[in-house]
């Protein structure tokens, strides 16, 4: 762990990345990619340095509260997060000035701030987002070892069901020759709707790999899943989209399993919800 310097924590779309690198160990990891330009080990967390302070320095200055997105590049429940707690100053910041909160991590320690998520949903909205890509328990300790299992994340899902707090999952990446087949998407769909998600985004079965996160992956390949990499290189060559040969007929189940329970599955729609603001005080005064 380092700490560095950064002049904002908010990009221009309301996102933010409070950590920089993980230790979740994920095999497909883009984050790993060569064009995001770490200039430390990814497993060396550089924490920025004041972000706390300089985050409500910048909701502080907006017009108007807007939904606030964490999670898209480092998970913001690291392990590092029980200890230095940034992730949940963030959330305290955002819940004091009226702000909505679309947060995605692997890691059930999240619950650990359902105190907090559940007053911004009062309020306004808090969307919850997980990742879910490997149903089979042994299986997604190979690919994820490092990350709440699929079923923790599953009963994450069901506990904030309980509690009113409307989630989304992201259903990718799916690799090719490993996970995707139509028992694992079967198995995960069903956790999707036992939960009562909102939405499921998925971007087509397959994995993206650029450099960097090639290498990585390729190494986890050689180590757990012999004879893979080559199978990858034959298919594939050095391209960026690695497409399953299954995708066209697991695209069919996710679809049609997704219309049959009222879950949103087009991704702009999915997108569309997550960043619509929502004021729960401005419809209550509606009724009253």
């Amino acid at each position: 762990m380092h700490y560095a310097d950064y002049k904002t924590i908010l990009s221009p779309q309301n996102g933010m990345n409070l950590y920089r690198g993980c230790t979740h160990g994920c095999i497909y990891c883009d984050s790993r990619s060569k064009c995001y330009q770490f200039d430390h080990d990814f497993e060396d967390i550089e924490v920025k340095r004041d972000a706390v302070k300089i985050l409500e320095q910048q909701l502080r200055k907006k017009r108007r509260p807007c939904m606030i997105g964490t999670g898209s590049m480092c998970d913001p429940y690291i392990p590092l997060e029980t200890e230095l707690q940034v992730t949940r100053q963030s959330i305290e910041v955002i819940e004091r000035y009226g702000f909505g909160l679309a947060i995605l991590t692997k890691s059930a320690r999240l619950l650990r701030d359902l105190d907090l998520l559940k007053r911004i949903n009062e309020r306004t909205k808090c969307v919850v987002q997980t990742t879910l890509t490997t149903y089979d328990e042994a299986l997604c300790k190979k690919i994820e070892p490092n990350v709440s299992s699929t079923r923790e994340r599953f009963e994450m899902l069901l506990r904030l069901k309980e509690e009113g707090i409307p989630t989304v999952v992201w259903l990718c990446p799916i690799l090719p020759f490993i996970n995707d087949t139509e028992e694992n998407l079967l198995g995960l769909l069903d956790y999707c709707v036992r939960a009562g998600v909102k939405g499921i985004l998925n971007f087509g079965f397959g994995v993206t790999l650029r450099e960097g996160d090639r290498e990585y992956f390729y190494a986890a390949l050689e180590r757990d899943f012999p004879g893979v990499k080559q199978q990858y290189i034959r298919t594939f060559g050095n391209a960026y989209s690695c497409e399953s040969p299954n995708n066209a007929a697991l695209m069919a189940v996710f679809r049609r399993e997704c219309k049959k329970n009222g879950i949103l599955f087009q991704t702009d729609d999915v997108f569309r919800y997550l960043w619509t603001f929502e004021s729960r005080q401005q419809q209550i005064s509606l009724f009253e």
